[in-house]
């Protein structure tokens, strides 16, 4: 299986959709489906019954997945969107991402 761009933590921006425009903060990647989930985008609202968990019941506000092919990491610099580059770090001797709009190293 590929590696995908995207990585829990990263912030990223939503190209398409109803949300587009927005950033938000990467919650979980599904990688078996190329999806991920963003913190505030793809909201829907579920019904819940009452349960031990939710002893109240009712509307509940939660987060869908979302294909990584609509999501674009933001660049720590300038705080855009951009691509992803990788490339082996002098000092670490390992693999790591960077933004091809600066150059700067993402986490």
């Amino acid at each position: 299986m590929s590696k995908l761009h995207i990585k829990k933590g990263d912030i990223v921006y939503v190209n398409t959709g109803e949300d587009k425009g927005k950033t938000g903060r990467v919650l979980k990647v599904l990688v078996s489906e190329k999806r991920a989930i963003v913190e505030g985008i793809n909201m829907v609202t579920k019904h819940a019954k009452p349960s031990a968990k939710n002893t109240q019941g009712g509307r509940i506000e939660t987060e869908l997945s979302v294909h990584i092919s609509n999501l674009n990491p933001v660049d720590p610099k300038s705080g855009k969107p951009t691509r992803i580059g990788r490339l082996i770090n002098e000092k670490t001797k390992k693999l790591v991402r960077y933004a091809k709009r600066s150059g700067e190293e993402l986490k």
